[in-house]
């Protein structure tokens, strides 16, 4: 089914129009608006819980199991990125870092 021009014009429009809405939400008003100190302190680990709700499955399932051996380049890498991060706090070399033991562990060890 073909999309002649009046409906994908219309679609867009309508798209902008959405995303106008839902994202510019809190940039419109011309003041900030109040929110509790209990939102407030818990939107500060809104980043973090949505990074480890990213991570922790690819991390530590395979195929949609569980893995069930600690023998995982993944988790070798994984360990290193945070060995590196809480050492040097840079997140180039946590990502090098991580890579790195992750592709010797496949290439060197065969996991």
């Amino acid at each position: 089914m073909r999309m002649d021009a009046l409906e994908a014009a219309l679609a867009i429009a309508g798209l902008a129009v959405v995303s106008v809405a839902t994202r510019g939400f809190f940039v419109l008003p011309r003041r900030s608006l109040p929110l509790p100190e209990r939102l407030r302190q818990g939107l500060r680990y809104a980043p973090i819980g949505a990074l480890l709700a990213v991570l922790l499955p690819e991390l530590l399932t395979l195929d949609g199991q569980f893995i069930r051996t600690w023998q995982d380049p993944r988790l070798a890498g994984a360990a290193a990125a945070l060995a590196w991060l809480h050492w040097r706090r840079e997140m180039l070399g946590t990502i090098v870092a991580g890579t790195s033991v992750m592709l010797l562990c496949r290439l060197v060890l065969g996991w």
